[in-house]
């Protein structure tokens, strides 16, 4: 086994680890926790709001 079979492995084996993270990313599951991901800079930080209040 020299290198260039060690690089094809390894270039094989990182590919499929990708189309596993593709595919676990775009699975319906998901969906949901990413929708709540992103909304989150959207929301408001009440409890940073309120402790700083508290402080003043």
């Amino acid at each position: 086994m020299d290198i260039n079979d060690f690089r094809g492995l390894l270039t094989a084996v990182i590919f499929f680890a990708f189309i596993g993270i593709w595919i676990w990313a775009w699975s319906n599951k998901r969906k949901k926790d990413f929708e709540a991901s992103a909304a989150l800079p959207l929301e408001e930080d009440t409890d940073l709001t309120t402790n700083e209040r508290e402080n003043i």
